[in-house]
């Protein structure tokens, strides 16, 4: 099947290399290249890398209009396959495409229709992901499913590391999906009553609020790692917090409001009090600096025990 790809990010790479495996990859669309680092110098995505690397023609257009599809209506493509691609596609650039459109999602759709579905998952303490394969409809993530794929959760999985599960998962799963879209398979609706919304991650939204509970910000800590982290104030500036759990030992009671730095633990980090239980803080960051383990980050920064993190 001749085949274009659409896709920005590093999760999207696997789709992409089994792709070419069984099909004709006739182009690659992607996102322009971007500034990055210190000296703000252009760079492509992962997906643009890997395209060229495979010789497989990049189409990087800014918009996705008529220029655009002038330029795709070339190529000849029966089938669309996107991941992760960062833009929407109206009817008329759709109807390309005889076979149709379909988009890899990694959620159990319709759980987590949106843009940080992995990080949802991870915030809400979801038992379980997966991926969804499903047709592109006008409404964001709302078509029918070709296929899904669960993936268990343990609630020690970051970000970070569920995206590799769902990249590897995802370069299984596409090319089974395409075998049911050959074989005739139209897809089954979602259920509109089970669906859940998510939205784009912020900077902001790692910020701290230390009158939650400890199990809300161990979850945050993992959602928001590796971007954009966790993060409280201490002494004006802003302190990451890359790793840690809800505290299981015994506490004093009247230890201070949340935010407040109770002590430390030899067997599980440096003690938060929080507005239910307690955080244990285990891999910390101020700027400047490499992330440390608590006993070394403790030597290095005077008074932290008895200081209360927060604004």
């Amino acid at each position: 099947m001749r085949i274009l790809f659409a896709g920005t990010p590093e999760i999207a790479v696997p789709s992409l290399k089994s792709l070419v495996e069984k099909h004709e990859v006739v182009g690659v669309l992607t996102g322009p290249d971007r500034p990055s680092g210190r000296g703000r110098k252009l760079k492509p995505s992962a997906v643009k890398t890997a395209a060229l690397d495979l010789g497989i023609p990049v189409y990087q257009p800014e918009h996705v209009r008529r220029e655009a599809r002038e330029t795709i209506s070339l190529i000849d493509a029966e089938l669309m396959v996107v991941f992760a691609y960062g833009r929407i596609f109206g009817p008329r650039f759709l109807s390309l495409f005889p076979k149709g459109s379909i988009n890899i999602h990694p959620s159990l759709l319709p759980r987590w229709r949106g843009p940080s579905p992995i990080t949802a998952a991870i915030l809400h303490g979801d038992r379980a992901t997966g991926i969804t394969v499903q047709k592109i409809a006008l409404e964001m993530d709302s078509g029918d499913i070709i296929l899904q794929r669960e993936i268990p959760l343990d609630g020690t999985e970051t970000t970070g590391t569920l995206s590799e599960t769902a990249a590897e998962l995802s370069g299984k799963i596409i090319l089974d999906a395409l075998e049911l879209i050959e074989e005739g398979f139209e897809g089954v609706p979602q259920n509109s009553e089970e669906t859940k919304y998510c939205f784009l991650v912020s900077k902001n939204d790692g910020r701290i609020d230390w009158g939650q509970g400890a199990c809300t910000i161990e979850r945050m800590v993992r959602a928001y790692y590796p971007w954009p982290m966790a993060w409280t104030d201490f002494r004006d500036q802003p302190l990451k917090i890359h790793k840690g759990s809800v505290y299981k030992g015994s506490t004093p009671l009247n230890t201070g409001g949340p935010g407040k730095v109770t002590g430390i633990d030899k067997g599980s980090g440096i003690l938060i009090q929080t507005g239910n239980g307690v955080f244990s803080a285990e891999v910390l960051q101020l700027p400047g600096r490499k992330p440390l383990e608590w006993r070394s980050f403790l030597n290095g920064v005077d008074n932290f025990i008895g200081s209360t993190l927060g604004g």
